[in-house]
Parts: structure tokens; sequence; C-alpha cells
């Protein structure tokens, strides 16, 4: 068990990862953190309101520890109208399809983090943890000062390492298996795409501080692999994607059924590499009409969400995993109880 995490109290050395934007609903955060897990709330795309309720139903449902989980912000993009124009006239074709009207695109691209941050302060939930960076030192010393755990996200050994000087208490090392967006520092970096046992092995030397395993880890096996390896815990998303909790949609969840899932990495619906299934958005919008995080992430908002309503899979982020088999259909506690039955 991970030294800082054993203060928590936990009874299975497992992180059910955040997964914003519908799949971690409070229902699915309140049953992995009841059945002796670390639920997670993934608050990216949320407001400063939004987190506010949302952990107050958390905490309706459980006086279990559970984390919030944030996106580190970058410098706002420049984003130039030939930009827009590009991308307009690429995705036209589905707007028209979807019945969406030409959308009205402007700057702020993203939630306010002061906002969101200040959210979680106040909520003190027992652990924050981020993506895409180093906690600015403010909000560190802030965070510390409210009792909280804090984790970051490495994708290399030298981001990890970068996590550790900041003062993290551990590290969740995202191997390039992972479903959903990598947690790469820079939004305009290549890929190093280095698979999780590989993680695993460089870093383990590099670091003091905790690791978490996560990448393509979907069984009992899976799991007792990464420990034996050398991580604290391990972090799973898409094992739980269609558990009874999820807030994942139905043609989202239709997508995700069989024993193969083909899936690889893509900028095409939020400018930021991120694992999903492929469909058709990924596979034939032009790399070159695409613009940076998270510009695109807004820009393809409505598309997203016309097709979810519609009940469409074929312009949804199917962020998923690498990992194969049929996905646990049944309650979220079902599952854990399963993953670590002795």
């Amino acid at each position: 068990m991970l030294d800082p995490l054993a203060k928590l109290g936990l009874k299975h050395p497992l992180i059910v990862a955040p997964m914003a934007g519908g799949p971690s609903s409070p229902e699915l955060v309140i049953a992995s953190s009841a059945s002796g897990a670390l639920g997670s709330i993934g608050a990216a795309y949320s407001g400063q309101a939004a987190i506010t309720e949302f952990v107050e139903k958390v905490r309706a449902g459980t006086e279990r520890p559970f984390a919030i989980n944030l996106f580190i912000q970058h410098p706002q993009p420049r984003i130039e109208a030939a930009m827009v124009e590009r991308a307009l006239a690429a995705t036209a074709k589905y707007r028209a399809e979807l019945d969406l009207p030409t959308p009205q695109f402007v700057a702020p691209y993203e939630e306010n983090f002061a906002q969101q941050f200040e959210a979680v302060l106040k909520a003190k939930p027992a652990v924050l943890s981020f993506v895409f960076g180093v906690l600015p030192a403010e909000h560190m010393r802030a965070a510390r000062k409210a009792g909280m755990l804090i984790i970051g996200t490495a994708t290399t050994p030298a981001e990890a390492e970068a996590l550790e000087e900041s003062g993290v208490d551990a590290i969740t090392l995202q191997g390039f298996e992972a479903g959903g967006h990598r947690g790469i520092f820079d939004p305009g970096a290549p890929d190093s795409e280095i698979g999780l046992h590989d993680l695993l092995t460089q870093t383990l030397p590099r670091v003091k501080v905790p690791l978490i395993a996560a990448g393509g880890i979907m069984t009992a096996a899976d799991i007792r692999s990464a420990l034996t390896m050398g991580a604290g815990a391990v972090q799973m998303g898409t094992a739980f994607l269609a558990t009874s909790e999820a807030g994942t949609s139905a043609p989202y969840r239709s997508a995700l059924q069989g024993q193969e899932r083909i899936t690889r990495t893509t900028r095409a619906f939020s400018g930021r590499f991120a694992r999903g299934i492929e469909n058709r958005f990924m596979n034939e919008v032009d790399a070159a009409a695409v613009m940076p995080f998270p510009a695109q992430n807004k820009f393809t908002r409505d598309i997203r969400g016309a097709s979810a309503a519609k009940g469409s899979a074929d312009f949804l982020s199917l962020w998923a995993g690498t990992g194969k088999g049929e996905l646990w259909q049944g309650s979220a506690s079902d599952l854990i109880e399963k993953l670590f039955v002795n």
C-alpha cells in the first residue's frame, strides 16, 4: 500500500480514474469509495458551482475519502481566424448531418482554473490529483494547508522527476496504453509513447515518492503484475466504463461492447493527444484542421453532444485504453470485489 494513501484507510490499492465529461458520475465515485477504493471526481470541465454541487452529492452518499482531479492550465493558445476557418470547413458536413448551426467560437476555451481550485479548497477532498504539468507552488501550498494529499501525473521519467521536485505525495505513471487524455506536460510536444512496463522500470530508480500504475490494467492479474513490479497502487478507468453507476452514454457503452476494441491516440477531438476507440470523426478529420488544446475541445463540444443525443458514436470521443475483453456491466462494487478476491 502506498504510504501516503495508507492515511486514507483504503481497503484496496486502487484509484478509480477521473473520467471527466460524463463517466465519472457521483454514483460511480460513491460506489468506488464506499467499496474501499479511491473514487475520483473528474472536474476538469466543471465550473466552480458544478464542482461544489458534485461534491455535495458524493458526500451525501459516502463518508469515505475521494479525489478531485483538475487539468493544469497553460497559456491560452493564439487562435487566428484562418485556423477557425479551416476547422469550420473540415467539420461543416458533420454539423449539417447533426442539424447544428455554425458555432460562434470565441475565447475563453476552458474553465477558470483559479475558480476551480477555489472550489476544491472549499470542498477539502482527501486527495487533489491533476494532469498536464506541475501544480503551481502557491496552489501546492494552499492544498497542503487544507490537508489534501497531492498526486500528479507523468508520462515520462523526466516528468515524474519534475513532479517529485514540486513536492507531490505520489505520482500516477500513465503508460501509453491508457485511455483518455495523455498527461503530457507540453501540449504541443510529441508523445513519448512509453508503455507502462517500461515507464515503471525506468522511473522506479529515479524517484522516491510512491508510484501509481495506470494504462491497460483490466484484471486482477494485471493489478498483481503492477504491484509486483513496484507500483504502490493502480489506477483503472476503462474497466469501469460499463458499470451500472458510470455516466457513460448509451452510444459510448455500445461502442465498448465486445472482446476487441480498436484504439489509438488522436488530437482530433480536443487538440491534445488522447486514446479512444476509432470512429468516423477520428478517422476522417484532417490533422491540419485541428486547433490547439483547449480550443479544439470547445470547438467540437457541440458535435459530440449532438452525436450522443442522436444515439450515434460516430462523433463521440470514445476514450478507452488498450485492454481487451468484455467489460463488467454490473455494479462497481462487485467489480472491485472481483478484482481483489483472495
